[in-house]
């Protein structure tokens, strides 16, 4: 599964500010959904056809599914619909940015 690996450079403009706080937002909710469902980062993974380098990744902010079929995937590892997962997208949009 191809996602992008975002950068931990320091912060230099308020888009980048932006973007950093949006990805930590959508990873606390990938984690704390995670944790809701009652499942180990492991089984996260495999569940959703990742890495678990990669799944670990999206939980700390370094990566951000880049295509619908990847949002699928989380969200089925999560047992949350498509349309709840798009959402936290469209609220972090920032994240996705630049």
């Amino acid at each position: 599964m191809s996602i992008s690996f975002r950068d931990q450079q320091a912060i230099t403009t308020p888009a980048e500010h932006a973007r950093r706080f949006f990805t930590s937002i959508f990873a606390s909710a990938i984690q704390n959904t995670r944790k809701a469902a009652g499942r180990s980062i492991p089984d996260a993974a495999r569940l959703a056809g990742m890495e678990l380098s990669e799944w670990m990744a999206l939980e700390a902010g370094g990566l951000l599914p880049q295509t619908s079929e990847q949002l699928s995937a989380i969200a089925g590892a999560l047992e949350v619909d498509y349309d709840w997962m798009a959402n936290w997208v469209v609220l972090c949009w920032s994240a996705w940015e630049g």
